[in-house]
C-alpha cells in the first residue's frame, strides 16, 4: 500500500511540474528590452529587440512601427525551411514608403539562429530600410564573417519570445509568383499592425 502511495505521489508531480513548465513556456520571459507585437491574419508574434546589439536598426525598425507604416502590409516572401520576410508590400504587392537606408549592424556577437529577427537587404551592405525577416532555422550561412559584401551577413536585432507556432504556420503556407517576386503566399498573410508591448509596471515589492 505504502508503495502505491508513494508511486502515485510521484506520478503526480510529474505531472503537475510539466503542466507548469508548459504553462511557463507558453508566456513570453519578462524583460527590460523593447518589445513588440506583430499581429497578422493568422495569429501574434511577440518579439524582443535588442537596442544593446542593434542600436541603430533597432530605432530604425521602431521608427517604423511608430509611425504605423507596418499596418496592413504582408510577409511577401515564405520559404519554408529558411524565412518569412515582410515589412516592405500592400497586399496588392505595391512597394511601401520607406525611410532612408541605414548602417549594416550585422556582428560575430549576433547569429541568424531560429527565432531570431534580422533586417532583409539588397547586395548592398548598408541597404536596409522596412524590410525584416525571422528566421525559421539556424541560418549560418547569412551571420557576419568578415567586411566584404558576401561575408558582412544580416544584422539581427531580437527575437521571437512568444508565437513562433504562428510563424512555422505561416511557414507552410502555399506560395506563387506574382510578377517579379517569387515565393508570395496565395492568399495574403497581413501584417495588421506592429504595436510596442507596454512593460509591466513593477510592484512596490519588487523595486
Amino acid at each position: 500500500m505504502g508503495s502505491k502511495f508513494l508511486l502515485l505521489t510521484a506520478l503526480f508531480s510529474i505531472i503537475l511540474f510539466s503542466f507548469y513548465a508548459m504553462a511557463f513556456a507558453s508566456e513570453p520571459q519578462k524583460s527590460d528590452k523593447p518589445m513588440v507585437v506583430i499581429e497578422t491574419n493568422m495569429g501574434d508574434i511577440v518579439v524582443e529587440l535588442w537596442p544593446d546589439k542593434a542600436p541603430i536598426t533597432v530605432k530604425n525598425f521602431l521608427k517604423y512601427v511608430d509611425a504605423k507604416t507596418y499596418d496592413n502590409t504582408i510577409f511577401h516572401r515564405v520559404i519554408d525551411g529558411f524565412m518569412i520576410q515582410g515589412g516592405g508590400f500592400t497586399p496588392d504587392m505595391k512597394k511601401i514608403k520607406t525611410f532612408p537606408p541605414i548602417k549594416n549592424e550585422a556582428s560575430t556577437e549576433t547569429k541568424n539562429f531560429r527565432g531570431t529577427i534580422a533586417m532583409a537587404r539588397t547586395s548592398a551592405i548598408n541597404s536596409a530600410t522596412s524590410q525584416f525577416f525571422i528566421n525559421l532555422k539556424d541560418n549560418h550561412f547569412l551571420d557576419h564573417r568578415d567586411n566584404s559584401s558576401r561575408g558582412f551577413g544580416y544584422a539581427v536585432f531580437g527575437r521571437v519570445v512568444k508565437g513562433m507556432d504562428v510563424v512555422d504556420k505561416i511557414a507552410k503556407v502555399r506560395t506563387t509568383t506574382k510578377g517579379f517576386y517569387r515565393d508570395v503566399p496565395q492568399k495574403p498573410v497581413i501584417i495588421k499592425t506592429i504595436r510596442r508591448l507596454k512593460p509591466e509596471k513593477k510592484s512596490a515589492e519588487q523595486k
